[in-house]
């Protein structure tokens, strides 16, 4: 058990500053009197207790965390949080442990899939919780442990290695692993408290426009409505949610360093950037041009007005609303379903495949095509000026080969219990993109608690193994792992 000791310290100390950020909700619900105070009083005294429990008889271990120490712990993270994040639902609504989980899993995986309704009169400070958690897990909870743990005595490099998304896992933006996460949380919050003022400007209440910076930053897709976000009904707002979702889905290293060093030439280096925002403005105009061919919409200024917005939340993995889009012709939904799997960058909030690595992909499938025609031509994969390492080349094969795997195969377990292949495809897909909203039963209109609780279950694994780009978790389920 000692072997474990680092993981078990680390976790603890996590669950305990975990514990901390429920006295937040705590604390506003008690002001407002909303009535949920008692949910958080027991759920932060729960939490503290195991976190203390965890990190009592491992407290003078001061061993580095290995490479082994830090999947098993981000893993941990993951899996775990979830369940302490879901005691103020379990405890204050009327839901099953299952959809609880769910919740929280959603809420920390920004993925934003919900069993609720009743949004608009439910507790201020529940809403509260379920978009804080969006942005805590928006950047990443581990992330923000780097920042704190080396403080407590406990190295993070390890850990940001198995969270850090994208294939470019060596890039480091400080030499001090600590300052980097630190770095990338102050632009986070920079941008966080931008965005929720801009909304308070064009018309949000203010506690509305707090939650949904928070949703909208993380790319999660929590309202504090049921119509999500066209209650509000205003195209300010949409602008504003759009600029902002786009920011997030940019590289957070980027932004990092266009800040740093006060200058727009990251975003003209980025390599992802043109991809991300050509393949986006392509895709909205096609969709624009389709959708009134096919008689969808009358005019083009309302056209493009909501498949723009739609187009970039989901591509995003926002999964914010302003009408039913489960409406419009199938291909519409389908592809901007399909956007969602690609189009956000490594290091941003989104979920998929990152747009790095459909990049290399790209290139990859373009040599093979050139050395069939000249065998001997010599044909490098390259990201701007810099060639691919072939590791790196092949680990984004394999990646590509088991997150299509994973689709198909959990597709075809929910359809197996009894889901039509539409909803069973898409809420797999929503799930493993962290998007959120998928089609026909899970669509922007409805919520996941038509799901049984078997399939409620799969669509948080699916969640669980997007957040952690599929790799990180099935290292630890692996009987190697477990071998000294």
């Amino acid at each position: 058990m000692e072997r474990y000791y680092p993981v078990v310290r680390a976790f603890g100390l996590l669950l305990i500053c975990f514990a901390a950020t429920l006295l937040i909700p705590l604390a506003i619900s008690w002001w407002l009197a909303d009535g949920a105070h008692s949910a958080y009083d027991e759920a932060f005294l729960l939490t503290l207790a195991v976190g203390l429990a965890l990190w009592w008889p491992a407290r003078d271990c001061r061993t580095e965390l290995k490479v082994r120490d830090g999947f098993l712990l981000v893993v941990l993270v993951w899996t775990l949080l979830p369940f302490f994040g879901s005691l103020p639902l379990l405890l204050h609504l009327d839901i099953s442990f299952t959809d609880a989980y769910f919740e929280a899993v959603s809420g920390l995986t920004a993925t934003g899939a919900t069993v609720l309704s009743g949004l608009d009169t439910m507790p201020l400070s529940i809403n509260f919780w379920r978009t804080f958690m969006h942005w805590m897990g928006g950047m990443g909870v581990v992330v923000l442990a780097v920042a704190i743990l080396p403080l407590l005595g406990i190295g993070g490099r390890q850990m940001l290695r198995a969270e850090t998304p994208g294939p470019m896992k060596e890039n480091s933006l400080t030499p001090r692993i600590a300052e980097t996460a630190k770095g990338l949380w102050g632009v986070y919050l920079i941008l966080t408290v931008a965005c929720g003022l801009t909304l308070w400007f064009f018309g949000m209440a203010p506690w509305d426009a707090l939650m949904h910076a928070f949703s909208v930053m993380g790319l999660g897709g929590f309202s504090t409505k049921d119509a999500s976000l066209g209650h509000f009904d205003s195209f300010a707002i949409e602008l504003t949610v759009m600029f902002f979702a786009l920011l997030s889905g940019l590289n957070y290293a980027t932004h990092f360093l266009a800040l740093h060093g006060r200058s727009l030439n990251p975003y003209r280096n980025d390599p992802e950037a043109p991809y991300f925002l050509g393949l986006l403005a392509a895709s909205i105009l096609a969709l624009t041009i389709y959708l009134l061919a096919v008689g969808t919409f009358e005019h083009f200024g309302a056209a493009l007005r909501y498949v723009a917005f739609h187009s970039i939340s989901l591509a995003t993995s926002l999964g914010l609303s302003t009408t039913d889009y489960g409406q419009w012709p199938f291909f519409a939904q389908i592809w901007m379903l399909f956007l969602g799997s690609f189009i956000a960058c490594s290091g941003s909030t989104g979920g998929g495949i990152k747009m790095i690595r459909a990049m290399i992909l790209y290139k990859q499938v373009y040599r093979e095509l050139m050395r069939a025609m000249h065998p001997n031509v010599v044909w490098p994969v390259r990201i701007g000026e810099t060639p691919v390492p072939q590791n790196i080349l092949f680990a984004v094969l394999a990646f590509s080969f088991m997150y299509m795997a994973s689709i198909v195969s959990l597709t075809l377990v929910m359809s197996l219990s009894g889901l039509e292949i539409v909803t069973a495809f898409s809420a797999v897909v929503a799930s493993i993109n962290n998007t959120g909203p998928g089609l026909n039963l899970v669509g922007p209109s409805t919520t996941y608690a038509v799901l049984t609780d078997f399939q409620t279950w799969v669509c948080s694994f699916a969640m669980l193994l997007g957040r952690l780009e599929i790799f990180t978790l099935l290292v630890v389920l692996t009987p190697a792992f477990w071998r000294r």
